[in-house]
Order: structure tokens, then C-alpha cells, then sequence
């Protein structure tokens, strides 16, 4: 193992998740810090809920490719000869958590930044694309059903690691599983504050639409 190229790479891959979508979209497109409004987080769901559809999809789109480019390093890793083949997943999913917690401790705007779950879903995509893109349908069924972000976020979390368990999708790979449950425990917390919203039936439910220039803030 290359200890000094993959040193580069973990700082790499933190730079591309600090990489703030929501912040610089918002202030240069409409002259508006997202995280003034809304619910204060720098991520795609409060874009939507503050700047409209065609920002968030936007932001969520370049969020995603955050945690896709930032896995991917570890392919880069092993063509360089920098990590064996077998360490390939493990690296993917280290760079991709840093990515994530780049996205949450942006360096580039006061470590302000959102919740991660679109740079989760890149380093999904990169670990396991089919199982990833399953769950994204989970995330959009709930969210068709409840119109809350949150709850979808959580419940599509859930989804990887339990689709993980079949063996179609995780040819002895166990240690999917079981970052899969990490993550959907720290998703989870994340999200305390909306749950205990959603119980109280104080939780803001999204309607995706485009906003209209004399709809913005």
C-alpha cells in the first residue's frame, strides 16, 4: 500500500465533499444563503424548499456526483498500483464517509454544511449501482406517500443494508451489511430533530415544484 498517495486521496476526497452546492448555487444564481432559511441546512431538501425544484435538482444532482467522484478514488488507488484489488470496496467506502463528512464540515464555508444523504447516495452508486438505484426508488415511493424528506431519507438509508442481505446483491460481502446498518444509524440521528417533527405533526412536508422568479425569497 501507498501510504502517501492514499493520504492524498482521503484529503481529495474531503475536498470534493466540502465542495458547498446549496451555498454557492443560492448566493450566485439568486443572491440567497440557504442556510438563512428554511430549515438552515446547506443541502439539496431545504434548496428545494427555499429556491424551488430547478435549484434543488441542481444541488442534489452535484451532491450525488460529490460521493460517486470521492468513492471512485479507490478504482484510481489500485490502477496506480496504490491499494490491492481486495482493499478496492473498503477504500470506496472510507473516501466515500470522508466525502460525506466533507458535505457536513464544509472547510470552504465555517464547516456549515447539510446532512449528507444525496453524497451517501453517490457512494452508494459507486459501491453498489443497482442496490443504490433501488433504493432511490424506495426514497420516492415513501416521499410520494408522505411528503416528508426526512422520513424517505431514513427509510431508503434502511433499504441498502437489508437488500445487502440478499445474496443476488452481496456475494460475501458482509461488510456492506454492516456499514449499511453505521450508516442508516447515523442517518437516523441526524434526523432525531425531524422525527420527533413527524410525531408531533410539526414536520414540514415538500411539494417539488418549479418556483416562479416572483416566488423567490
Amino acid at each position: 500500500m501507498n501510504f502517501p498517495l492514499v493520504a492524498v486521496s482521503v484529503v481529495l476526497a474531503y475536498l470534493i465533499g466540502s465542495i458547498p452546492t446549496a451555498v454557492w448555487v443560492g448566493t450566485s444564481r439568486y443572491g440567497i444563503d440557504v442556510r438563512e432559511h428554511g430549515s438552515g441546512n446547506a443541502g439539496a431538501t431545504n434548496t428545494f424548499r427555499v429556491l424551488g425544484a430547478k435549484a434543488g435538482i441542481v444541488v442534489m444532482l452535484v451532491d450525488i456526483m460529490k460521493g460517486l467522484a470521492a468513492s471512485s478514488l479507490a478504482v484510481l488507488l489500485f490502477l496506480i498500483n496504490a491499494i490491492p484489488q481486495h482493499d478496492i470496496v473498503v477504500f470506496k467506502l472510507i473516501l466515500g464517509i470522508i466525502a460525506i463528512l466533507g458535505h457536513i464540515f464544509p472547510v470552504y464555508v465555517n464547516f456549515k454544511g447539510g446532512k449528507g444523504v444525496a453524497t451517501l447516495l453517490g457512494m452508494a452508486l459507486a459501491i453498489k449501482f443497482p442496490v443504490a438505484l433501488i433504493c432511490v426508488g424506495v426514497f420516492f415511493i415513501v416521499l410520494l406517500i408522505s411528503r416528508y424528506v426526512s422520513l424517505s431519507s431514513i427509510i431508503g438509508t434502511l433499504a441498502f443494508p437489508i437488500l445487502m442481505t440478499v445474496p443476488v446483491f452481496s456475494p460475501g460481502e458482509p461488510v456492506l451489511v454492516v456499514f449499511g446498518f453505521a450508516l442508516f444509524g447515523i442517518v437516523t440521528y441526524t434526523h432525531k430533530k425531524n422525527i420527533k417533527r413527524i410525531l408531533n405533526g410539526e414536520e414540514n412536508k415538500t411539494y417539488l415544484r418549479f418556483k416562479k422568479k416572483s416566488e423567490q425569497i
